[in-house]
């Protein structure tokens, strides 16, 4: 399939995504996708390229779908997959120190079965959670085009359609995963009041649904990101505190 920012091509993700019906589905459609050239020319480099300590790896060098099961109750949004982590491995936050960071708290809170995530197949499973993420390719130096951003969205608006029968909370990484959440949510059947509420820390809202179903309440937490985790601007304890209020929200 060949590149297309053409938002009439029927491969672009504006046609590919609400035509999927399960998520596992559209995991499938997300990994084919072709959308963003820059995306694409960086993912497949790396994958080609390689770190020196992964040189014996075959990189995944596609777009990373979600991960978790079907019938979350609890979704975790970041930003996008890391050139030598998810683009790497084929598995959102796995096979770096971001991944390690956030895998070990969610293990502490009860919420994985093992702190470690190292690849596929590695064993590891979530409690009632889904992570995922607004954009599903690694980006040059971490930073997705908001036109890029834009182009992915419809994937995480037909992923959490799929998920609101039994979603009741969303912890948001990052003020980009923030900006990006909403849109998608309020695409999705919630209510996001007007002026959006604005991100931080431990920023939380709750959104009623537009059907009749269970309001669901959202959590801003720091991105996972060395530059937070290895600076001290977000701690393990800081990460744990929004896992658990989550997942009590959650009823996990």
């Amino acid at each position: 399939m060949n590149t297309t920012e053409d938002p009439e091509d029927p491969a672009h993700p504006a046609h590919q995504a609400p035509g999927a019906d399960t998520l596992r589905e559209l995991d499938e459609r997300v990994s084919g996708c072709r959308a963003c050239p820059r995306l694409v020319r960086w993912r497949e480099e790396a994958g080609r390229i390689k770190r020196p300590a992964y040189r014996e790896w075959d990189y995944w060098a596609r777009p990373v779908p979600g991960f978790g099961p079907e019938g979350a109750a609890l979704a975790i949004i970041g930003l996008a997959p890391a050139a030598h982590g998810g683009n790497r491995t084929g598995r959102m936050f796995t096979g770096d120190r971001a991944g390690d960071f956030l895998y070990a708290a969610l293990h502490a809170v009860g919420l994985a079965n093992q702190p470690e995530a190292t690849h596929r197949g590695d064993g590891l499973e979530l409690r009632g959670v889904r992570i995922t993420a607004p954009v599903h390719c690694a980006p040059p130096a971490n930073r997705p085009t908001t036109g890029e951003r834009d182009t992915c969205r419809p994937w995480l608006v037909q992923e959490l359609r799929l998920l609101r029968p039994t979603l009741r909370s969303v912890v948001v990484l990052g003020g980009f995963g923030w900006q990006a959440a909403l849109p998608a949510l309020a695409a999705a059947g919630w209510e996001v009041p007007r002026p959006r509420p604005s991100f931080a820390h431990g920023a939380r809202t709750t959104l009623r649904a537009v059907e009749a179903e269970a309001p669901l309440r959202v959590f801003g937490c720091y991105h996972v990101s060395q530059q937070n985790t290895f600076t001290g601007r977000l701690t393990p304890a800081m990460l744990r505190d929004v896992l658990r209020s989550a997942a009590e929200a959650a009823r996990l």
